[in-house]
């Protein structure tokens, strides 16, 4: 992935942008003119439930910003693949024939869903990558900076081993699926921090990045490496992270390594508070799924101004190059950060994360 010509327009919350006057700038000539009025039709492909966030803040954030920007005559047709290629492929070939306006497609599998990609843009229908680049002629792409997601989770786990950190503290590491391409850059700015200053002892691939799949996995690292001997899991999201500490408590080993994670899920930000799992990587989704609607918006009704000042960001994927995209910001979660983080944000609040089982722990840290 690169970036050309980063700018503020393109790091900061879109109501930056309308608070200049972006978003409602008509414009003149046949670029500001609109090729489809506000009764339109949204796809929205997502993945997979096992991570919670897409039913509970994605879908439901774009198909609200969808409405507003629409005037309420906008809708939102969603779907959800539930880690299947083949289900997702016909469900991209579903809002072909329904005649979708757009489609925003956060890919099962990025390079298998190219062709299915093709045949939207045969027919017409622009297709925006959400969350993960999907190979084929997309029109643009809009996600969080996948490799600093991954270098803060390796500063991070450095930080939590430590000054005395060396190259014989054993990491093991629990990547993502081999199909999202995101996995990959998460893994590469991982290791950017990493490398050479610790030993990768073990690495997995995690299939569909099932949380039982990674307890499978570090089942096989503890076996491998001996339950005292592994300083640290780099863990690319929360739900592996789940099944990481289920497999660390199940050999029996009481006081954790440090475990990294992703995504700020309810049960993980617990455990962080716990201690239980070191960290999380915060994403605000409402910033993601807001500039998703809009984008989409944008796009089919020709609103070229609004749509540029929306991406200023350029990536390559395998089967395109300089695709017009929004790479929004991340940040950790800690102990020390989970309230200007999820609650600052209104994701959670401490009703949510201190239930009776964390009571304890969160008046530890002056959360209540």
């Amino acid at each position: 992935m690169r970036r050309i010509a980063m700018s503020v327009a393109a790091s900061t919350m879109t109501l930056s942008l309308a608070g200049c006057g972006v978003l409602n700038a008509t414009g003149d000539g046949a670029s500001a003119s609109p090729t489809k009025g506000d009764d339109i039709t949204v796809g929205l492909l997502l993945p997979e439930k096992a991570n919670t966030r897409y039913d509970k803040f994605d879908y439901p954030i774009i198909k609200r910003k969808v409405a507003e920007l629409t005037g309420n005559k906008g809708k939102v047709e969603y779907a959800n693949a539930e880690a299947s290629a083949a289900r997702q492929a016909e469900q991209l070939r579903n809002l072909i024939d329904g005649k979708a306006d757009v489609i925003l497609l956060d890919a099962v599998d990025a390079h298998a869903i190219a062709g299915e990609v093709q045949k939207a843009k045969d027919a017409g229908i622009p297709v925006i990558a959400y969350d993960r680049l999907a190979e084929g002629p997309i029109d643009a792409y809009v996600s969080f900076d996948n490799e600093l997601v991954g270098e803060v989770q390796g500063r991070t786990l450095l930080e939590a081993l430590g000054s005395t950190a060396d190259i014989s503290d054993k990491i093991v590491m629990m990547n993502g699926s081999p199909t999202d391409p995101n996995a990959k850059q998460f893994k590469e700015g991982a290791l950017s921090e990493l490398n050479g200053k610790v030993t990768i002892a073990d690495s997995y691939d995690t299939t569909d990045w099932k949380p039982e799949n990674a307890e499978a996995n570090m089942a096989k690292a503890i076996a491998k490496l001996g339950k005292g001997n592994i300083a640290g899991v780099y863990s690319a999201n929360d739900g592996m992270a789940g099944g990481v500490v289920k497999a660390l408590k199940a050999a029996g080993v009481t006081s954790l390594p440090p475990v990294t994670g992703q995504d700020a899920d309810l049960d993980a930000v617990q455990r962080v508070v716990a201690g239980e799992q070191y960290m999380s990587v915060y994403k605000s989704y409402p910033d993601e799924a807001e500039a998703a609607a809009q984008m989409a918006v944008m796009r089919i009704q020709g609103k070229d101004i609004q749509f540029d000042a929306l991406t200023q960001d350029r990536v390559d994927s395998p089967t395109a190059k300089d695709i017009p995209a929004r790479l929004l910001q991340v940040s950790a979660l800690t102990k020390d950060t989970v309230k200007d983080t999820v609650i600052a944000d209104g994701i959670y609040s401490a009703g949510d994360i201190c239930t009776a089982r964390y009571k304890a722990a969160c008046a530890a840290i002056g959360l209540k």
